[in-house]
């Protein structure tokens, strides 16, 4: 008999006036027993709708039966099946979004925790398992992957698998892409990312990091020079977007990236950090979306108050309604239905205030999402001293200049086909290089998509 219970079993959290001062990680995980009264809470459908809503189509009634059973690791092994990062997935996957907004039980009350089932499941294989993966035999071909994040990792370790010879190119000093510089240490620890990407390394894939592509090395020169005979390119969206305000120049802006690199990369929080990073007193963090959430809730660890200025209404945030409700419980204050105009220096350089509008909405636009109109005569300051432009990126441009025929659309994103293979043969693209900035587990979906349009392409 199911278990009935119409709400989620609680996550436990650290106490909001404890977290906001530390880089800790925010939610505690279930214990054994939470996890398995979760579990009891799915009816396991016969068509498996959540399935469906999951792009790397975890077979997801199948492991939360084996966690009712109590069957942990057994569990995994059906979430490793088909995804390569079940620890990371299972915290910062949209899964209300996704898998859960197609539970049954979610029609009526809330949805089975699936994202909360499979982080316990990958914790508890983490910490009971030292076994590794056993590196496949391989089959003779080589296929070079452009990126260390999430979606060259996937595409990476599922051709791997397969018995592919693979060498992911990073630019970075450490693999992980935006999974350890975008992602803040209190929602995702590092140490659980380097995990991972041990998991992949014995499987036999080549991380070779401090490698730019088209720099470094050409995408025609690791075919042509050194025997890679298909490429993917998974090298993310890094290039940030601002509004080209006045006063976007003063000492005390930065783009969300640069901000959240310094900090979960490079640990510019810790005293012997070998990285600065300005603590502000009072910022203001420009955007709605979860790096949004993100830097907000860093600067507010670094002791800052912070605003949120974001142009539409709570009802429009684009967030994780978790994230927000986290940042709302540290303190963080939301100046919804603002929209900044102008930046205001002091006699130093430094930002002093940011100058908003007010807004009001209108009709929908081409989002859906109805359009913010700024209310005439309705400016007003907010004092601070920084400034966080968290509005969106776009895609380095410099792996498309240096690799003639990949096409590029309006947006600067790789053009490519249903099976992610890019304008040029034998080279495909997956993630944030293609869809702009999106989400962790459409840029696995993407990775694993084009991983298994490789292996059709090289053995045809």
């Amino acid at each position: 008999m199911p278990n009935m219970d119409p709400k989620k079993t609680p996550m436990p959290v650290q106490d909001p006036n404890v977290r906001r001062s530390n880089f800790e990680e925010v939610a505690m995980g279930y214990s054994e027993e939470d996890a398995i009264y979760e579990a009891q809470r799915c009816l396991h459908c016969k068509h498996q709708p959540c399935v469906s809503g999951c792009p790397v189509n975890i077979h997801i009634p199948d492991f939360i039966e084996k966690v009712k059973d109590g069957d942990f690791e057994g569990a995994y092994q059906v979430i490793s099946l088909t995804s390569s990062l079940p620890a990371v997935c299972g915290r910062v996957c949209p899964q209300e979004n996704q898998c859960e907004k197609h539970c049954v039980r979610g029609i009526k009350h809330e949805a089975v925790g699936i994202g909360r089932l499979e982080r316990f499941v990958a914790d508890y294989h983490r910490e009971h398992t030292q076994e590794k993966p056993v590196k496949p035999q391989s089959n003779g071909h080589k296929v070079a992957i452009v990126g260390a994040g999430p979606s060259g990792l996937t595409c990476a370790g599922d051709l791997a698998k397969k018995g592919y010879e693979v060498t992911i190119f990073e630019a970075l000093h450490e693999a992980g892409g935006v999974l350890m510089y975008g992602i803040p240490e209190f929602r995702l620890p590092k140490d659980i990312v380097r995990k991972e990407i041990e998991n992949l390394k014995a499987l036999g894939v080549n991380i070779v990091t401090n490698f730019v592509v088209g720099r470094s090395d050409t995408i025609d020169a690791l075919m042509e020079e050194d025997g890679f005979e298909a490429v993917f390119v998974g090298s993310g969206a890094g290039l940030p977007r601002f509004m080209n305000l006045e006063g976007e120049n003063l000492k005390g802006v930065f783009s969300a990236n640069e901000f959240l690199t310094r900090i979960n990369l490079m640990k510019a929080y810790k005293e012997d950090s070998n990285t600065p990073i300005y603590h502000p007193k009072k910022c203001v963090v420009v955007g709605g979306g979860n790096v949004a959430m993100d830097a907000a809730r860093c600067a507010r660890r670094l002791g800052a108050e912070v605003h949120i200025v974001y142009r539409r209404s709570m009802e429009e945030l684009p967030a994780r309604k978790e994230e927000v409700e986290h940042a709302q419980e540290e303190g963080i204050i939301f100046d919804l239905l603002n929209n900044p105009v102008k930046v205001i220096g002091d006699d130093q350089g430094w930002v002093s205030h940011v100058e908003c509008i007010k807004m009001e909405l209108g009709e929908p636009d081409a989002s859906g999402r109805r359009r913010p109109i700024p209310v005439e005569g309705s400016e007003f300051q907010i004092e601070a001293d920084c400034m966080i432009m968290a509005i969106g990126t776009s895609p380095n441009p410099l792996i498309r200049s240096t690799t003639p025929g990949l096409e590029v659309n309006r947006r600067g994103c790789l053009v490519v086909d249903e099976n992610e293979m890019t304008t040029k043969d034998g080279v495909y693209a997956g993630g944030d290089a293609v869809t702009g900035a999106a989400t962790v587990i459409s840029a696995m979906g993407a990775g694993k998509k084009a991983a298994s349009s490789i292996d059709e392409y090289l053995t045809k």
